[in-house]
């Protein structure tokens, strides 16, 4: 191995620590740095390193991306690793395309890394990314958590997922692959001023004068990424001192909530929407500045499906009944993302509650839930008849179990 493919080779292997996996997934698009992951891990590989299993998504959204696979198909047997195709059918494409391109490409991953028995699969990004993504969150006027370096690794649907090159320079890797007479493939969205990573890529040829190269943005971030693992720890501590859980809500002691400081409270009330609805992205800019501002004053505010109140000694943060009217799930599956009935007899559906469920309960206040919280609990119906409402009082032989629960929401809250 050549003296720079050594050191790029190293700082991979340092990623993975003292004990790699035995079998490492690489996800290799066609472009250079996950071409340029692919041999230095090959090159890791072949001095004893973890064997190696390579997956190409196909987006379907550029007619060069099936020869793109089929080119690292043939790269990957040239080098003796196994090479699979996978293709996404534009499944939950609605709104922003890139970003359910992205959020397919790890489900399709994961899916196919479970199928393999692949615990592990790495991904090519580089300082770069973190720099151009640094760029774009900072014209959004993302704060601290926005503009932190994207994570090294992190767990999603059962598999590990790596970024092992993050202090890597695109320009390194080039040449690299470059020296080893290896061609890869250039995205002409890469090129396209209509995204915002483009400009953020030419912004950054611009800023390089300066001293403001990829390197030095992500180094920035990097330190950005360990100031916000500092504010998680604190966020957490304060959550478990003022935060319970009741009723599938959250309850936050006003006095201790109105004595934290605007960025922790902030990551209580945003992690408390991100734990209800399920979302990966908390609200942004306004509309969380906002939310903060309603829940100082003790306001009512509705935000992505949530209902912020605030009583004598609590805030409370419920279920928006707008948001699970038109619900519906059979008893045993799974309900607004964290509900599951079980226990009773015979089949039945869950719904929320609405005006009808309650005025059917037996007396809905014995379930210690407000209204507005009762309102959008599940029960569990037969037809248009209410048979069961566990957290209104009358279980009726079943239970509810809620599967994101209290520590889910700490986890979010530190995340």
């Amino acid at each position: 191995m050549s003296g720079e493919g050594a050191a790029l080779g190293g700082a991979v292997r340092a990623h993975f620590g003292a004990a790699p996996p035995e079998v490492l997934g690489v996800a290799v698009s066609g472009g250079s740095d996950s071409l340029a992951l692919l041999h230095i891990l090959d090159d890791w590989r072949e001095e004893g390193g973890p064997a190696l299993r390579v997956a190409t998504v196909d987006h379907g959204l550029r007619p060069e991306a099936r020869d793109e696979a089929a080119q690292v198909a043939r790269a990957c047997a040239g080098l003796g690793i196994g090479h699979d195709s996978l293709r996404w059918d534009g499944q939950g494409a609605r709104g922003n395309l890139p970003d359910a391109a992205r959020r397919a490409r790890y489900r399709l991953l994961a899916g196919w890394a479970r199928r393999q028995g692949i615990a592990d699969v790495a991904i090519g990004h580089t300082a770069d990314d973190v720099a151009e993504t640094f760029l774009m969150r900072l014209a959004r006027g993302a704060g601290v958590d926005g503009l932190a370096a994207m994570r090294a690794r992190w767990c999603a649907e059962g598999v590990t997922f790596h970024r092992p090159m993050l202090m890597l320079g695109r320009d390194d890797l080039r040449d690299m692959l470059r020296t080893r007479g290896v061609a890869w493939a250039d995205d002409p969205t890469n090129d396209d001023p209509a995204y915002d990573r483009t400009r953020a890529r030419a912004a950054l040829a611009t800023l390089g004068p300066l001293g403001l190269d990829a390197g030095t943005l992500a180094a920035a971030a990097g330190r950005l990424r360990e100031a916000r693992v500092a504010l998680g720890v604190c966020a957490r501590r304060a959550a478990e001192e003022i935060a319970r859980e009741e009723g599938g809500d959250l309850l936050w002691r006003r006095d201790g909530f109105d004595a934290l400081p605007d960025e922790t409270a902030r990551r209580l009330l945003l992690a408390g929407i991100a734990w209800m609805t399920g979302q990966d992205y908390p609200p942004r800019g306004a509309a969380g500045v906002a939310f903060l501002e309603a829940a100082r004053a003790g306001r009512r505010m509705n935000l992505q499906g949530c209902v912020l109140s605030a009583g004598r000694d609590h805030l409370r943060l419920a279920r928006e009944y707008r948001a699970v009217a038109g619900l519906r799930a059979p008893a045993g599956a799974v309900w607004d993302g964290r509900w599951r009935a079980k226990g009773g007899p015979g089949r039945a559906t869950v719904a929320a509650l609405g005006p009808v469920g309650l005025r059917a309960c037996p007396d809905w206040r014995a379930g210690g839930l407000p209204h507005g919280s009762a309102l959008a609990s599940p029960g569990l119906w037969r037809g248009d008849t209410l048979v069961a409402a566990p957290l209104a009082g009358w279980p009726n032989g079943w239970r509810l179990d809620l599967l994101r629960g209290f520590g889910d929401y700490l986890d979010r809250v530190s995340g």
